[in-house]
């Protein structure tokens, strides 16, 4: 069914763009063949029962002024933002803590995977037994069974992975996670590494080795975040995911690995900057004081990452340390994972407030507010104007700035394949996705304007929806 969906899919925009092309060689046909190409004539474009007429327009001149200005001034905003965030490393806040651990080895790092599971019975014997063919095999596998109700922790013990039974835990993941280190800490060392892996996610087979070699050469380095990755499948729903996963993977390779958040689904740790955390919680940073996750945040990757940040530790996304993770499979379930990111996000600035290692996150959500203001007016206005006039003016300069995001939308996608490509070909496919996404945003400013208390939402595996 999938592949049929897909094939029909690309047999639509294919028409598509075939009857664009043959409409664009009748119109400058028209005009430069059958005419005369110097006077004022538009292009026709000419459909059954519809025409469109393209009107060469004056040089606006101050749009690329304004344009031009406005880059500038981006370009300048998201260097300021960037150094602010540099700062919080010139004086850590880190060194006022007490670091240290027994002495480990002086040769090698210990590297300790670490894969919180409620009711991953299903999922452990492909994750567990790929996590031994890495490159570099982990040292220890700790399984955290957290309030299971199938057969996670056997299945687990089986595989030959240690297992830590969470008692009453009511904080989800981020409970799991604080038992579990709660236990670790008082047998660890200062070689000790941790990967923090969800257990729906595969590693490419060199994530541990460059973690480790990097980690080896880079003292000032305490965490890696993965690059993550869509899994195959979905339908379009899936695509437009996996598009959106390719153009932030560029855009932390643009910024050289600077991370924006170390991702839940796979992160790698020093003992050191876990231990500075649970420190630092209720002083330095919010939190309870001896736990690493924030129990009370819905977003405890977003929220771990911000409070590494504050206590000046670095960290760095590698590009070959890649993570393939899950997709939502439906519009609803996508609907509540971006709910609570979102919302989650928000949380936490709110949490933290201004300050040089959180005044990128605030740029960010302000941009996405400017963006949602920006484009719902655009368009509103757009509809307006269209519905005013007999017939629709397309200039030729809008043209070529179509042409130009039309290409940038596909090139960032290239590595994707055709169906990245075709997906992101006809734009008012992605657009109608953001329009998806905005909506989302202005309910969770709704929601925190009202203080509406967001829940975590367990989100069901594409297992369980197919099931279901």
């Amino acid at each position: 069914m999938r592949k049929g969906a897909a094939v029909g899919s690309s047999i639509v925009l294919i028409i598509i763009f075939v009857t664009l092309l043959l409409t664009t060689v009748d119109a400058l046909s028209a005009k430069y063949f059958d005419g005369d190409p110097f006077d004022d004539e538009p292009l026709a474009f000419r459909l059954p029962g519809f025409s469109l007429a393209v009107v060469p327009g004056p040089h606006p001149i101050d749009f690329l002024t304004i344009s031009i200005i406005g880059i500038i001034l981006v370009g300048i905003g998201s260097v300021i933002l960037e150094t602010l965030s540099d700062l919080r490393l010139l004086n850590p806040e880190y060194l006022e803590l007490d670091l240290n651990l027994q002495q480990g080895s002086l040769n090698s790092m210990t590297i300790i995977v670490v894969v919180p599971a409620h009711n991953e019975a299903d999922n452990l014997p492909l994750t567990l037994p790929a996590l031994m063919q890495q490159t570099r095999p982990p040292d220890r596998i700790i399984v955290v069974a957290d309030n299971c109700t199938d057969e996670t922790a056997a299945v687990a013990r089986s595989l030959g992975a240690e297992v830590i039974e969470t008692v009453d835990n009511a904080n989800r993941k981020a409970g799991a996670l604080n038992q579990a280190f709660s236990q670790l800490r008082r047998s660890e060392t200062s070689s000790d590494i941790y990967l923090v892996l969800d257990a729906d996610t595969s590693l490419s087979p060199q994530f541990l080795d460059v973690a480790e070699r990097y980690l080896a050469g880079h003292d000032e380095i305490f965490a890696i975040g993965g690059l993550f990755y869509g899994e195959p499948g979905h339908g379009l729903i899936g695509q437009l995911q996996r598009n959106e996963y390719f153009r932030y993977q560029l855009q932390i390779k643009h910024r050289r690995g600077r991370v924006f958040v170390l991702t839940g689904t796979a992160s790698v740790f020093r003992a050191q900057a876990l231990l500075g955390v649970a420190q630092a919680r209720g002083n330095l940073i919010p939190g309870n004081q001896g736990e690493v996750y924030d129990s009370a945040s819905i977003t405890e990757d977003n929220e771990l990452t911000i409070a590494l940040k504050s206590l000046g530790f670095g960290m760095i996304s590698l590009q070959e340390c890649t993570v393939e993770t899950e997709l939502m499979p439906t519009w609803s379930t996508l609907w509540t994972q971006r709910k609570r990111w979102q919302r989650g996000a928000l949380d936490n600035l709110a949490e933290y407030g201004v300050t040089t290692a959180t005044a990128r996150y605030w740029g960010q959500q302000l941009g996405i507010a400017y963006g949602v203001v920006a484009l719902f007016t655009a368009y509103f206005f757009l509809i307006v104007a269209s519905l005013a006039m007999e017939y629709v003016h397309l200039y030729i300069f809008w043209l070529v700035v179509t042409t130009i995001f039309v290409i940038d939308r596909v090139g960032t996608v290239w590595a994707g394949g055709w169906s990245a490509r075709l997906v992101a070909a006809p734009l008012v496919i992605e657009v109608a996705y953001s329009f998806f996404l905005q909506l989302n945003f202005i309910s969770s400013i709704i929601d925190l304007v009202r203080r509406k208390k967001q829940k975590w939402g367990h989100l069901p595996s594409p297992a369980e929806v197919d099931r279901s």
